[in-house]
C-alpha cells in the first residue's frame, strides 16, 4: 500500500474502521495504529511489529473527556495535565471492560494525548481513541518519517505522511505504583515530572 498525504487521510480512517493497521505520524515518532476495541486488529498490529501479542499497547486519545470515564483514577490526569497534549504516556488502571485488547495482565493501560493535529484528527474520527505503538520491528529504532516507515514495512500497510518527526518515543511513567516510576525517559524528563526513575 502507498504513502498518502494529509489530503487522503479519509482513506486512512476508512482502513482503520475496516479493522486494518495503518501508520500515522505522531508528535514524537511514526506509529502503527489500530482500533483499540478490535481484537483482530490488535493481533495484526502485534504480528506486523513482530512482538508478543500479549504485550500491551498504549492508547492515544483526542480529548481527555473521551478517556476519563474509562480509567479508575481520573485524578491521575491532574498530576500530568501540564504535559498534555505532549510526549508523555501514563500507565493507569483501566475500568473493567475498557480497552480489553490493549490491557496489561493486571488491567492497566498506557494512555497519551499526542500534540499533533493530524494524528488527533485521525484519532477523533475513529471514536476518539486508537491503539498505537512506534513504527518499527520489535527491538529496533522507531521510524521518524513516512519513507523510513515504508522502508521497514514495504507494501504491508497504508502510511499517512505528516512530514518528518523526531527519533525519540514518549516518556512512560507508571502511576499504578507509589511512588510513580519512570519506565522510559523520552522528551519529558524525570526531573520535569518530579518523579524518581
Amino acid at each position: 500500500m502507498p504513502i498518502v498525504g494529509p489530503d487522503d487521510r479519509e482513506r486512512v480512517v476508512e482502513q482503520l474502521h475496516r479493522g486494518e493497521v495503518v501508520a500515522i505520524p505522531t508528535d514524537t515518532v511514526y506509529g502503527l495504529a489500530a482500533r483499540a476495541d478490535d481484537d483482530n486488529a490488535i493481533a495484526q498490529l502485534a504480528e506486523l511489529k513482530g512482538r508478543d501479542p500479549r504485550q500491551p499497547i498504549a492508547v492515544l486519545f483526542d480529548q481527555v473527556d473521551v478517556i476519563r470515564t474509562k480509567i479508575e483514577s481520573a485524578d491521575a490526569f491532574d498530576r500530568v495535565s501540564r504535559f498534555w497534549p505532549g510526549a508523555l504516556t501514563i500507565i493507569v488502571e483501566a475500568r473493567p471492560g475498557a480497552f480489553a485488547p490493549a490491557l496489561t495482565p493486571n488491567g492497566a493501560i498506557g494512555i497519551r494525548q499526542p500534540d499533533d493535529i493530524l494524528a488527533r484528527e485521525v484519532i477523533r474520527r475513529c471514536g476518539g481513541v486508537l491503539a498505537v505503538t512506534s513504527a518499527n520491528r520489535h527491538g529496533e529504532s522507531p521510524a521518524s518519517s513516512a519513507e523510513a516507515t515504508a522502508a521497514i514495512f514495504g507494501e504491508e500497510l497504508l502510511i499517512l505522511d505528516g512530514g518528518p518527526r523526531g527519533e525519540v518515543a514518549s516518556t512512560v511513567i507508571d502511576l499504578t505504583v507509589e511512588p510513580p516510576r519512570v519506565l522510559r525517559e523520552g522528551p519529558v524528563t524525570a526531573a520535569q515530572l518530579g518523579f524518581a526513575t
